[in-house]
């Protein structure tokens, strides 16, 4: 049977990211999130130190975090006595491998979020409530592992017939976000900020692509199909994701 060309299934959208292509995980063509951080970092700071010169009266502060969304930096102003504004941006890769509706898969989960929030403060208290809302970009990039056969939607196939499947997963490109957090305050003008929410992703989008002899077949069509359904229906479990984050922040 010659080797058609592969079909791509429920593409509903189409990303334009700043990290690899599925082929670049195996080909080592890969980009340093970091890099992207720099970036992001170095117009957020920029933005920030203009909005801090125009309301040099108002408090301001900057700060590096870590937590479940990855690495960032954060800009806050407050205006008000007990209510802020905190802009940031968050990256990281994770790497690991495992199975995905019952075929082993070499994964990266990139995290890549853009964040504006306000805080509701009490007084006397460090005691905060945030709600805001994110630009999206996190994924689940997906490459399968060598196979001798593969169970594709309830049917056995050889490796030749499925060649190598590739997935991406991802979510709402706008995600509100709710959360509770703590502002400490250390040594006069730095600070310490602890946050606990909820960033609500969405249903999750799932591609599923497939480069072996078998495509274009109906039968074959039909269960990639069903294997796609199966694996979004694992990927629903990442529409909560959990925020936890430590900051420290220094105000002007």
């Amino acid at each position: 049977m010659p080797c058609r060309q592969p079909v791509i299934h429920r593409t509903e959208r189409v990303n334009v990211r700043l990290y690899p292509a599925l082929s670049d995980i195996r080909s080592g063509k890969r980009v340093n999130p970091m890099k992207h951080l720099k970036l992001k970092a170095g117009l957020l700071t920029l933005a920030l130190l203009l909005t801090g010169a125009a309301s040099a009266d108002s408090n301001f502060g900057i700060g590096v975090k870590a937590g479940t969304l990855g690495i960032g930096i954060e800009g806050r102003w407050q205006p008000l006595p007990y209510v802020d504004f905190r802009l940031g941006t968050n990256v990281y890769e994770y790497e690991d491998n495992g199975d995905q509706a019952d075929i082993n898969y070499d994964g990266i989960l990139t995290l890549d979020t853009v964040y504006l929030t306000a805080n509701f403060h009490f007084p006397a208290s460090p005691f905060r409530v945030s709600a805001g809302a994110a630009a999206n970009g996190n994924e689940v990039l997906l490459v399968s592992g060598v196979n001798d056969s593969y169970n594709i939607g309830g049917i056995e196939y050889p490796a030749d017939a499925v060649g190598e499947l590739t997935s991406v997963t991802s979510f709402s490109s706008t995600s509100p976000y709710l959360g509770i957090g703590y502002d400490f305050e250390l040594f006069g003008k730095a600070g310490l900020n602890f946050d606990l929410g909820v960033l609500w992703q969405g249903d999750p989008v799932v591609t599923l692509e497939a480069t072996g002899l078998a495509v274009g077949d109906p039968i074959f069509d039909a269960a990639l199909e069903l294997e796609r359904q199966q694996l979004e229906d694992e990927m629903s479990s990442l529409k909560a994701w959990p925020v936890v984050s430590l900051s420290f922040v220094y105000n002007f």
